[in-house]
């Protein structure tokens, strides 16, 4: 069995496929730990369909490669829910919902007026895990180098104000550019991450490792651990299974990941 999975990734493509899951694992287990902490869970469906905008747009002015075009849109509409749910009265899932009906229907509008849409918007999707090529494994290393580079230096700092806000802030933290700073980065590596899982799976990427882990913690460092772990074994799982089964590889991941969540839920300490 073991020689038959090693087979598998003398394949070039499922080695682009595996590399390219295990970084979208590395940072999804990274963010998804200070957004399910703080309750934003709804923030990844809200930045995938602003990424699906975006996207959209790209292929209507025809560009060549329209997730660039995805990451100005939803990096626009992930400080503009910063900035709406610092500067009113509404909650953060309310700001998203807003962002996210406006992004989807402009996406519809955009896919509308190109008409002769199809396999493009497919991929956008669902993702496209096994058909990554080398120019989109570089953009999402690129992504991850840059989400670690940012990230770990202000973990501490973010744990701080994820966990005691008010606190934090009578500290010195700089708690609200700390917020624009964890937005970008989710709207960064959500975007990069559309072509491996699809932008109606990577919400649940990016939260169902971190809520898996939650369940199993008793540390904010111990669930970023665990966090990670789960996202990375999972990949690796829905992966093989995927190729052996003959199945979607972006659902098998996600599935993976779900009866992980099942079992942490059944088992878990209260």
């Amino acid at each position: 069995m073991i020689e038959g999975l090693a087979e598998i990734l003398t394949f070039p493509f499922m080695q682009r496929a595996m590399i390219a899951g295990l970084l979208v694992a590395l940072m999804a287990g990274l963010l998804g730990v200070f957004i399910v902490q703080r309750g934003l869970s709804f923030l990844g469906h809200g930045l995938a369909h602003a990424a699906f905008g975006g996207a959209a747009l790209g292929l209507l002015i025809g560009v060549s490669q329209p997730l660039w075009v995805a990451l100005v849109f939803t990096l626009a509409a992930a400080l503009g829910i910063a900035f709406v749910h610092e500067r009113t009265r509404l909650s953060g899932d309310t700001a998203v919902g807003i962002f996210t009906a406006v992004s989807v229907a402009l996406g519809v509008l955009f896919i509308g007026l190109r008409r002769d849409y199809g396999v493009d918007v497919w991929s956008l999707l669902f993702g496209s895990i096994l058909g990554i090529g080398a120019q989109e494994l570089i953009i999402i290393a690129s992504v991850t180098i840059l989400t670690l580079l940012v990230l770990v230096p202000l973990w501490s700092r973010l744990a701080y104000a994820t966990f005691d806000n008010e606190l934090a802030q009578t500290d010195g933290v700089r708690v609200r550019l700390l917020e624009y700073v964890l937005f970008a980065l989710a709207a960064v590596a959500i975007v990069a991450s559309v072509s491996v899982i699809g932008v109606v799976l990577i919400a649940a990427y990016v939260v169902i490792p971190a809520a898996t882990a939650r369940l199993l913690s008793r540390s904010l460092f111990r669930m970023t651990a665990l966090s990670i772990a789960i996202g990375l074994f999972s990949t690796v799982v829905g992966l093989f299974g995927s190729f052996l089964l003959d199945v979607p590889s972006g659902s098998t991941i996600i599935l993976t990941q779900a009866a992980l969540f099942l079992l942490a839920a059944v088992l878990a300490p209260r």
